[in-house]
């Protein structure tokens, strides 16, 4: 582990984030996808701290992604949220990736939601669907644990179920109250930022993704080698290439996770209520 991304400059970055904040201990942490930023926007006795004043955060390059971390209040618990979040794809490390998650911990999350956009393979899954993760593949060959094991951390953490079951449950009966429609599947995750070719989108298909993205894998591993539990949703933007017999555009990304967003918030608002509080 680098310590520039360890446990200590999590705990320097969550030190600063009270200062800014005054920040109380968050029921859980939560990272917005691209364009599923305006959940940000619902947060009550909200403070916005950019990305820049964060110690060991880098500037977010993604059309997409506000860059800036929010803590407050969502249907009256305690949060800390992430608007975008950093790539691989960007030349960082995985270890950075998953560094916000380090910060969520440090300032005393132990449920973290990751949400992203994801080219569909399933056949059934259409752009504006809304597909809980119930497992993930990591096909990208690098891992954010690799090296020295960072304190706190479990050296050999199991993955089996890492998308934690009670969560996905209470994500499906917060669907089923708000009569929002969802799916469940396995999320890949390839580092891009390429689109998928047709022949990659086969194989995927073949190893059991339903839905493919280019984030939230090296932030889950970090988040269960801490021992948080973990939820994930994605947000299907597009078949993936090939699927849908038109080319893959970030724009068309966007444009289908904004009209999606509205269902995506009260579904997020209605799940975080229905957590326990500390």
């Amino acid at each position: 582990m680098n310590a520039q991304y360890g446990r200590d400059a999590a705990a320097r970055a969550a030190d600063v984030i009270r200062r800014k904040a005054g920040v109380q201990e968050p029921v859980i942490g939560i990272v917005l996808g691209s364009g599923l930023g305006g959940l940000a926007g619902e947060i009550d006795d909200s403070t916005h701290i950019p990305f820049r004043e964060i110690p060991g955060f880098p500037t977010v390059t993604v059309v997409g992604h506000a860059g800036a971390l929010v803590v407050g209040k969502l249907a009256g618990k305690n949060v800390v949220a992430l608007a975008g979040r950093f790539h691989m794809y960007e030349g960082h490390p995985p270890q950075l990736a998953a560094f916000p998650v380090r910060v969520m911990h440090a300032l005393g999350a132990r449920t973290y939601f990751a949400s992203n956009a994801a080219g569909g393979i399933r056949r059934d899954l259409d752009a504006g669907d809304l597909m809980i993760i119930d497992d993930h593949l990591n096909l990208t060959g690098v891992n954010p644990l690799t090296g020295p094991v960072e304190e706190g951390d479990e050296r050999f953490p199991d993955m089996s179920a890492a998308y934690d079951e009670e969560l996905r449950h209470l994500l499906k009966a917060c669907a089923k109250k708000l009569d929002l429609p969802v799916k469940e599947g396995v999320y890949a995750w390839l580092p891009g930022p390429s689109f998928e070719t047709k022949a990659e989108v086969r194989m995927l298909e073949k190893l059991g993704a339903d839905a493919v993205g280019m984030s939230t894998v090296p932030e889950v591993i970090v988040a269960r080698a801490m021992g948080m539990r973990v939820a994930g949703m994605s947000c299907i933007a597009n078949a993936a290439s090939g699927i849908g017999g038109t080319p893959v555009l970030h724009s068309d990304v966007l444009e289908v996770t904004e009209r999606a967003a509205l269902g995506f918030q009260a579904l997020v608002r209605e799940f975080v209520g229905a957590l326990p509080a500390k």
